[in-house]
């Protein structure tokens, strides 16, 4: 018997689709100076699209996926990711046009350290169901707080 595996489509290509055609994007980008904003562009059976918007000087809390793998794309502006190394954050530059694939236990910080605006587009399978918080004490992940879906956002 011959079985034939899918082959699961590349999150940071979807991202990358949905940066380059804002056009086609079901709500227009917003900026908001009192929060960070982001909207649902899709869900599938086995992904779903966000895209955010970050004024200079937004960003997240240190956080994960809830077990979803993922990508994000920047569509335009310059994002800095900060990732866990060596009990310590690591600052990593994106400018527009470039992104980042992650795995299931993914941490990080992703914060607006340029002058302009950015937008970029975030993909994650499966969709996002929660998202821990964490804060980093003495080089370890201390939980902060979880969030669930239909509830914090």
């Amino acid at each position: 018997m011959i079985t034939i595996r899918r082959r699961e489509p590349d999150l940071l290509t979807i991202a990358r689709r949905y940066a380059d055609a804002p056009h086609t994007w079901s709500t227009p980008v917003c900026f908001d100076p009192l929060q960070r904003w982001y909207a649902r562009l899709a869900v599938a059976d086995d992904h779903e699209v966000w895209a955010l918007s970050w004024l200079p000087g937004q960003g997240t809390d240190l956080h994960d996926h809830g077990g979803s793998s993922g990508a994000f794309l920047v569509a335009s502006g310059v994002l800095t990711e900060e990732t866990v190394s060596g009990g310590a954050l690591r600052p990593h530059r994106l400018t527009a046009g470039t992104g980042r694939r992650f795995g299931p236990r993914h941490v990080h910080v992703v914060t607006n350290r340029d002058d302009r605006p950015a937008v970029s587009v975030h993909v994650y399978r499966p969709a996002l169901h929660r998202m821990t918080r964490y804060h980093l004490v003495d080089g370890r992940l201390r939980i902060a707080e979880v969030t669930e879906a239909g509830v914090a956002w």
